[in-house]
């Protein structure tokens, strides 16, 4: 059964560092879509927080009309590149709490309309100090 993972910062094409640029060279393009979600410019990348995940009501109510946007990835041999991308992303299955991000899966909407479950990195530190990306969709400061 295929997995399929929602990118929108560094693991996108074009964005990837030497790093980890062999192992999203290895994605399979599906299109793209958005989550419901606010976006942080971290500065050399971004971190998402899923509306669910936001702690403060207020702030959910705030935030419940943003999205984020990204794109959707076919994982070949998902096992594989998916450890090579938890790596990357500082995410430790055993040990959340010391996570840098979060692997969760979530529903994603498709431009074309269609739903996919998604896996999706999902910031999981402080964002109070973070500028919020207005737009939904980072690029990569110069």
């Amino acid at each position: 059964m295929a997995e399929y993972l929602f990118t929108y910062g560094t693991l996108q094409s074009g964005h990837a560092p030497a790093a980890i640029a062999s192992a999203a060279a290895r994605l399979r393009h599906i299109g793209e879509g958005h989550i419901r979600g606010t976006l942080y410019n971290l500065g050399r990348y971004p971190g998402a927080i899923l509306n669910a995940n936001l702690a403060d009501m207020n702030a959910r109510n705030a935030n419940a009309t943003r999205k984020v946007y990204g794109t959707v990835y076919e994982l070949p041999d998902h096992h594989a590149l998916l450890r090579r991308l938890d790596d990357y992303e500082e995410y430790f299955p055993n040990a959340p709490a010391l996570s840098q991000y979060l692997r969760v899966l979530h529903p994603v909407e498709l431009a074309v309309g269609q739903v996919l479950e998604c896996w999706i990195y999902v910031y999981n530190r402080d964002v109070r100090s973070a500028r919020v990306v207005e737009s939904g969709r980072w690029l990569p400061e110069k």
